[in-house]
């Protein structure tokens, strides 16, 4: 190649953030705009922007912000940049047809799982909640279905059981870059290959909602200590007892029997909140509506009713 790819990002969230950085570190790339989710209300009613717009705006970048990229005027816009190359990065939006089939490169996914496992808007969450052993990136060529194109590159990834949703995403943005910067130039030289993905082994993940981080006791207390782990920061992991709300962040597997019906919270340890389900959680870290983080037993100790209490 001779002249510049001319190539256009599209994410929004902090996984993208390393990616695009890749991106625009990358030799013989032009990057000519960046793609991303609208500003929305923030706190107190004070606009917020995602991840990558507040990169594309430290680096000076060209920033297309689309409603709906399936609107025929932000379809237009974007062609109107006449990109070689797309890559997608927690973006959001499905890409339509129009645009896949625009760049004489393709457009290309970098995906937190090793498909065709957890497809879809949650493959995060999804690792933890399955207890996994190993994850990973993978970067495909798009098409028209969910997460169902052809395979380009995987990097592997082991776990040990205990990452929170944070930590692996930031853990496999890293590694997400990492295959982009490693592959691209092989790719652009059309020195890879994109394969068809296995027909076997596909899962599907979904958008989580608020409702799926409501508790459930009657869960075993190995789904509900991953649970705490899968959904932080959204949908967060929560439970109400005696009309107070109140969020777990830190769970852990308590050795002692459990004591009590299902649902009930209990004393352990040396004084700290235990929730009875299929065994026994211990709930490390909470955060009571309206309050700060702070340790089951600081909660046991302010709120003394809460001992005893079954969740709603």
């Amino acid at each position: 190649m001779t002249e510049a790819v001319r190539a256009v990002f599209l994410g929004s969230g902090a996984f993208a953030v390393p990616v695009v950085e890749s991106l625009a570190n990358s030799p013989g790339v032009d990057l000519v705009s960046l793609v991303t989710a609208p500003t929305k209300p923030g706190p107190r009613g004070r606009p917020t922007d995602v991840p990558v717009a507040q990169w594309a705006m430290e680096h000076g970048l060209p920033l297309l912000r689309p409603p709906r990229l399936r609107a025929a005027e932000s379809i237009a816009e974007l062609a109107a940049l006449t990109p070689d190359l797309l890559v997608l990065a927690d973006y959001g939006q499905i890409v339509p047809a129009a645009l896949l089939d625009l760049p004489k490169f393709g457009a290309l996914n970098l995906h937190p799982s090793l498909l065709p496992r957890h497809r879809g808007a949650s493959p995060i969450p999804a690792t933890i909640l399955a207890d996994d052993a190993e994850t990973g990136v993978s970067l495909m060529l798009m098409d028209a279905g969910l997460d169902s194109g052809p395979l380009i590159a995987r990097r592997r990834v082991a776990l040990s059981g205990t990452e929170t949703a944070p930590d692996l995403e930031h853990a496999l943005a890293i590694v997400a870059a990492e295959l982009l910067t490693t592959s691209l130039p092989s790719w652009l030289n059309s020195e890879l290959v994109a394969l068809p993905q296995a027909e076997e082994g596909v899962t599907l993940t979904k958008p989580l909602r608020r409702s799926d981080g409501s508790i459930n006791p009657r869960e075993s207390v190995d789904q509900l200590e991953r649970q705490v782990r899968a959904y932080q920061p959204w949908p967060g992991t929560f439970f109400t007892a005696g009309g107070m709300r109140v969020v777990v962040w830190k769970a852990r597997i308590a050795d002692d029997a459990p004591q009590g019906s299902i649902g009930q919270l209990v004393r352990v340890g040396s004084g700290g909140i235990g929730l009875v389900c299929e065994g026994l959680l211990e709930l490390l870290e909470v955060q009571p509506a309206g309050g700060r983080r702070m340790s089951g037993e600081e909660l046991a100790r302010g709120r003394t009713g809460i001992i005893g209490s079954v969740i709603e």
